[in-house]
């Protein structure tokens, strides 16, 4: 059967021609059979990427909207499917990243009869994301996609679900989309940059802080440029290590999980932090014991686009509203007629010791594989991860030095890494994308390699195995230790070499530090997906920590 050129899944697919959209990431169902009908006529402008779990989907148009900066638009089925994809909705909330989540849904004739898969997604999503609607007029449809794009990029970036009855999508869907949607954004207040040159020109020990989505690389670069020529120290918040080189001399490292005690000690001096985009939330923050309220409303100068979120936890010395690239760019501008060079000296030498690789007490070094990686991968290669401590090693070690080489969840999201590197890859096919991922963390979403094999996905997996959920295992250890208390953390893997091979991959067994070089250069010359097999020690637990340690405190 051919769709008249007017129904309302040809409205959605056109509106989504319109912006752009150039993949979509989905498992297949019948409740929006209409809609894969109407992509099938545009296959030569929108790549659709079949997935194994919706997970998967979630994550990957997740990622694509993280590093692109445009919505990452996923498709779903009803019921399980739209359930099993609300990680991917739940991780761009908290990451503030344009995601567009469409859901097959039942007849409307059917609603609130407890029909087969029937799921109120306003009710459902509501508190997940930015938005969640369903399509309850065709004739409507090229608004209801168009708002979906406004919102998602607009403010705050976030997540929108929009849920589509089956029996509509056959039906008139009205006018065609006349003109892509173009986001409003908002400039700084003048009076904000004239108030914060006066502080910062008073200020004795500045910091900024830098953090959020909807950055543009010139802004990143202006404002780089910017607080270098000043010697102004530069911290980056959670997992938003690409905003600026690491190697730049005023660079002082990344607020986080496991975070340097001296650029704590250097957060807790300044006299003035400028935070531009971070929402300075619970992990930059220590669980929001790095600040103070009574300090936050003498030295903190935040500027982000949502106005929800300034004086939402931290009072401030002065708040402004604006899209985080004009801010950036509107700061460059203040000549505050000093410097604090060395500041910056001091804490990018503190950064750099930071570092430095540590020992361990097994025959896989963590810190030198990360060490290594670094040197070996162009400056443009990108990084991806999921949650769990392996990630730690990871984020410590690894130097990011050009924008948009970092997808790694801030909601804490395992099994993102494996998705987003693949949705990556789909995007960037001549650049180096590497998956870490923790052993736990990767069987969440790693049937997800054989969309990888299908699609000639060509990623390269390092599976960091030591047999445990490392993260829960530190506290497990830390709050109630010794051997006899240890309770759902040890996990039984399988061989992830054979595992990779069943699927047509490349697989690489890795069981010494020294071996990890060569298992490398032979994963990514494979010319396939390929799995590094890492083989490391529970005992390593983290940086500078192990299970015996733990125990004896």
């Amino acid at each position: 059967m051919t769709q008249p050129a007017n129904t309302a899944a040809r409205r959605l697919v056109d509106t989504l021609v319109m912006n752009g959209v150039d993949r979509v990431f989905c498992v297949p169902g019948e409740s929006y059979l209409a809609v894969l009908d109407a992509l099938a006529d545009v296959r030569d402008r929108i790549q659709v990427i079949a997935c194994r779990h919706e997970a998967g989907a979630a994550n990957m148009a997740e990622a694509y909207g993280k590093l692109t900066g445009k919505p990452g638009v996923c498709m779903v089925t009803r019921g399980p499917g739209a359930t099993h994809a609300s990680i991917g909705v739940h991780t761009a909330h908290q990451d503030s990243t344009p995601m567009i989540l469409f859901v097959g849904q039942i007849a409307l004739t059917d609603r609130g009869r407890g029909a087969f898969q029937e799921v109120d997604y306003r009710e459902v999503f509501g508190g997940l994301a930015k938005w969640a609607t369903e399509l309850e007029s065709p004739e409507r449809t090229v608004e209801v996609v168009g708002r979906a794009f406004s919102t998602a990029l607009q403010g705050r970036m976030g997540p929108v679900v929009i849920a589509l009855p089956e029996d509509i999508l056959h039906e008139d869907g009205g006018p065609a989309p006349a003109r892509p949607v173009v986001p409003a954004k908002a400039a700084p207040d003048p009076a904000f940059i004239a108030t914060l040159q006066d502080k910062l020109s008073k200020a004795e020990r500045p910091l900024l802080v830098l953090g959020g989505s909807g950055w543009s690389d010139e802004a990143t670069s202006v404002l780089g440029d910017w607080a270098e020529r000043l010697g102004l120290p530069v911290a980056l918040s959670f997992r938003r290590k690409d905003l600026i080189a690491n190697d730049r001399p005023n660079y002082a490292g990344d607020l986080g999980l496991g975070p340097n005690p001296k650029l704590i000690a250097r957060v807790k001096a300044a006299d003035l932090i400028i935070a531009v985009g971070a929402r300075l939330g619970e992990n930059p923050t220590l669980g929001y014991t790095l600040l103070t309220r009574e300090g936050t409303a003498q030295t903190l100068v935040h500027s982000h686009p949502g106005a929800e979120e300034i004086g939402r936890v931290w009072p401030v010395l002065l708040g402004g509203v604006a899209d985080n690239s004009l801010a950036a760019l509107a700061i460059a501008t203040i000549e505050p007629g000093r410097d604090w060079r060395d500041q910056a000296v001091e804490a990018h030498a503190d950064y750099q010791a930071f570092i430095a690789p540590v020992s361990v007490t097994g025959a896989v070094n963590m810190s030198e594989v990360i060490r290594h990686i670094t040197e070996v991968l162009p400056a443009d290669a990108i990084l991806t991860n999921g949650a769990g401590n392996f990630a730690a090693w990871l984020h410590r070690f690894h130097r990011h030095n050009a924008r948009r080489t970092q997808l790694a969840p801030t909601s804490g999201a395992m099994g993102y890494g494996y998705p987003a590197a693949l949705a990556a890859k789909s995007l960037r096919p001549d650049t180096d994308v590497i998956c870490i991922a923790g052993d736990g963390d990767y069987l969440m979403t790693g049937q997800e390699i054989a969309t990888a094999v299908q699609y000639g996905i060509n990623v390269v997996v390092v599976i960091v195995d030591n047999g445990v959920y490392g993260t829960i295992r530190m506290h497990q250890e830390t709050h109630y230790p010794g051997a006899e208390r240890v309770m759902a953390t040890d996990l039984k893997n399988p061989d992830f070499v054979k595992y990779a091979e069943a699927f047509g991959a490349f697989g690489v067994r890795c069981e010494r530090t020294e071996e990890f070089p060569a298992a490398f250069a032979a994963a990514r010359n494979a010319g396939r997906p390929a799995v590094v097999h890492l083989i490391t020690s529970a005992e390593d637990i983290a940086p500078t920590r192990t299970i015996t340690g733990l125990r004896s405190k």
